[in-house]
């Protein structure tokens, strides 16, 4: 039986009766993906964004004027007084040595995944910010998203019993018939398990716990590809980093995951993310994605019914997870799309890597407890998040 959509808003917006300013944050890189986040300050007014950087200025100075911020050499946007975050979207090279510039002027972080592109980067990161005592959040913030929250609603309510199993696939040709700039998803760092894997990983993560151990395979379907974006038509881009990859994921509750990610294949009717539970089966949504659908299919069943979504933020919200760390540094608790979170994955996708070219089984040494659900009015508009947060 299908029910009715939720009534539920999509994008709901602070209390209008809350007189305080809005957090004041700076971003670093004005690549694609800053567009979200500039769309998501103006449209959801959970923070503001006080100046921009890149070290392309033209780009930089394009992406500004199309939302209205200043633009700033990153000296400056490091020193820049009253800043509460500072925004990490550079490419994925460049996300520790520029987190760390952060950290070490005495903001906040929160960057774009991966964390680090190496273990011993992302615990560098971790480290620096533990003594400074400041934050570090990291995307994707999609498991903050409808979507995902309700399904944890679900799991959490044991509507599918215990679960046992989950599978997960990222079916896709590549990106270099459409980006710009394709060459990084090819490079080690890249390619389609550190690129699309932490939505997945995050995901199964915040619904089933942490990872114990690891084994995979992977492989490289070409070793070349040809870009199809006008401004580099025809160019020749090298592939150096596994495009098909499979993950046997070993969870501390008990339960298995199969992951599957590709940049090799043409199309694909698998599912996107499916748990497997005692008393039925849950399909989750694109973790690509903050929406729906959300359904269950209950043991004994003979259909598969689309549960109403129960939380905000069913559009695309890239910067809700900036929102959670700022209330949740204001009000001294943890939030959800955390450091250790993406340590944690960053150890997971490593290990996939080293477990598949060992042909073994390997351990995951690290540690991240599932972040808590999110209640069906975030905290975040209910609380004032203005006024420089505790550095916890």
């Amino acid at each position: 039986m299908t029910q009715p959509p939720s009534a539920q808003p999509s994008s709901p917006q602070p209390p209008s009766s809350s007189p305080a300013p809005l957090p004041r944050v700076g971003i670093i890189g004005a690549g694609d993906i800053s567009a979200a986040y500039l769309r998501a300050a103006h449209d959801l007014r959970l923070f503001e964004v006080a100046g921009l950087c890149d070290l392309d200025t033209l780009r930089a100075e394009t992406r500004a004027a199309e939302f209205g911020v200043p633009v700033l050499p990153q000296a400056d946007l490091l020193a820049l007084p009253g800043l509460q975050a500072i925004v990490n979207l550079t490419p994925p090279a460049a996300h520790a040595a520029v987190s760390l510039d952060i950290l070490r002027s005495g903001h906040h972080l929160y960057s774009e995944k991966p964390l680090a592109v190496s273990l011993e980067d992302g615990a560098a990161v971790l480290d620096e910010a533990r003594r400074r005592g400041l934050r570090v959040g990291c995307a994707p913030d999609t498991l903050l998203g409808a979507g995902f929250q309700t399904a944890r609603a679900a799991l959490d309510a044991g509507l599918i019993g215990r679960p046992f199993a989950a599978s997960a696939f990222f079916m896709g040709s590549g990106p270099e018939a459409w980006h710009p700039n394709p060459q990084f998803f090819f490079q080690p760092g890249a390619g389609p398990l550190f690129d699309l894997g932490p939505y997945y990983l995050s995901a199964l993560i915040n619904l089933l716990g942490p990872v114990a151990r690891v084994s995979g395979s992977a492989v490289r379907a070409f070793a070349e590809r040809v870009a199809g974006h006008p401004s580099r038509l025809g160019e020749r881009v090298a592939v150096n980093t596994p495009t098909h990859v499979t993950a046997q994921l070993s969870f501390e509750s008990g339960a298995a995951a199969t992951f599957l990610a590709t940049f090799d294949v043409a199309g694909s009717e698998l599912p996107r993310m499916e748990l497997y539970g005692t008393q039925g089966t849950l399909s989750v949504p694109d973790p690509n994605e903050f929406g729906g659908p959300v359904r269950i299919r209950r043991a004994g069943g003979d259909d598969w019914e689309t549960l109403p979504l129960t939380r905000p933020y069913q559009d695309n919200s890239r910067g809700i997870g900036l929102a959670d760390l700022l209330s949740s540094a204001a009000r001294g608790v943890a939030h959800r799309a955390g450091g250790e979170l993406a340590y944690h994955v960053l150890e997971v996708m490593t290990r996939v890597l080293e477990a598949a070219e060992a042909g073994r089984t390997l351990p995951i040494e690290s540690r991240a407890p599932r972040p808590d659900p999110l209640p069906e009015v975030p905290e975040w508009l209910t609380q004032a998040v203005s006024g420089q947060p505790d550095h916890a």
